[in-house]
């Protein structure tokens, strides 16, 4: 079977446009109608329902969708060992995503000093929240995510990363500012949270219930997307927010911001890694889960 027809295929598939599966392959549309008609008519089935407005794999298409995903990431894992070779030089694309907090810290040094030991690897971060992350590798966009919250979701498998500090940001000049304090003192200030999805407010929303209250209680002022646009407004004086800790460690170290800690919170987070259920991974991924593991040790 023509994997290039296959390749196609699989892209229609998860971009459910003709137009988009194209520029995703670095190809022209109608090279891509034509590989998936080229499919359709070898094997005497429509795979694709074309009348809607996007496009959807018929029960037929679902079903070779599954196996194609197989038996393409075992084509990409076969080149890649006959590339580079028993115990040869890395090669190949690592594709990773992350949510702001360890995509903002942690990931990037790791990825940067991995990439310096293997320069044949070439390698794509890209930054989203958490909920973006875990189906963008279910889809199989991504090899690996790292996020701050586990989330059920069929299409992937999480395994324990590392662990982070989830901390209550606030200006250094704040009263605040090095205490603890409890729920209805927090209540008393504009609480900035992040947007939906995100790992921090997930972790933070659990905690919460775990206290017997809900984020609604503490009625939030703002949200504001994810942590850089959290801290940013915090760091103006416009609130308070809950945030890893890693990522304010600069702030900390300057005297830009402070930390306080709420009675009866304990948000440390454990950083997942994510991986698409069923994927054989390549060397690449691997070597770097190896070096990274040895890192945070």
């Amino acid at each position: 079977m023509d994997t290039r027809q296959l390749a196609a295929f699989c892209a229609v598939v998860e971009r459910k446009s003709f137009s988009q599966a194209a520029e995703r392959l670095g190809v022209t549309q109608p090279a891509v109608s034509l590989q998936v008609r080229s499919l359709e008519k070898r094997l005497g089935r429509q795979l694709l329902d074309r009348s809607g407005r996007s496009v959807e794999p018929t029960e037929a298409g679902l079903a070779l969708y599954r196996g194609a995903q197989r038996l393409l990431a075992l084509e990409g894992q076969l080149l890649e060992e006959l590339q580079a070779g028993d115990g040869g030089e890395l090669g190949g694309t690592l594709e990773v995503g992350a949510s702001t907090g360890p995509g903002s810290t942690v990931v990037p040094v790791l990825l940067c000093e991995f990439q310096r030991e293997n320069p044949g690897v070439a390698i794509s971060l890209s930054i989203s929240d958490t909920q973006t992350v875990v189906d963008r590798v279910a889809e199989r966009e991504l090899e690996l995510g790292v996020v701050g919250a586990a989330r059920r979701h069929r299409g992937v498998v999480f395994e324990p990363f590392f662990r982070d500090e989830v901390v209550l940001a606030c200006p250094p000049d704040h009263r605040f500012a090095g205490r603890t304090i409890d729920l209805d003192e927090l209540r008393q200030e504009p609480l900035i949270v992040m947007q939906e999805g995100a790992g921090v407010r997930l972790v933070i929303e659990d905690e919460l219930r775990r206290a017997g209250t809900r984020l609604r209680e503490l009625q939030p002022k703002l949200e504001l997307g994810l942590q850089e646009s959290a801290r940013s407004a915090v760091v103006a004086g416009y609130g308070v927010t809950f945030i890893s800790r890693a990522a304010i460690e600069g702030d900390l170290a300057a005297g830009t911001l402070a930390v306080a800690r709420v009675k009866g919170l304990d948000p440390s987070r454990e950083i997942s890694l994510v991986r698409s259920a069923g994927r054989s991974p390549t060397r690449a991924a691997e070597a770097f889960l190896s070096f990274a593991r040895e890192r945070l040790e």
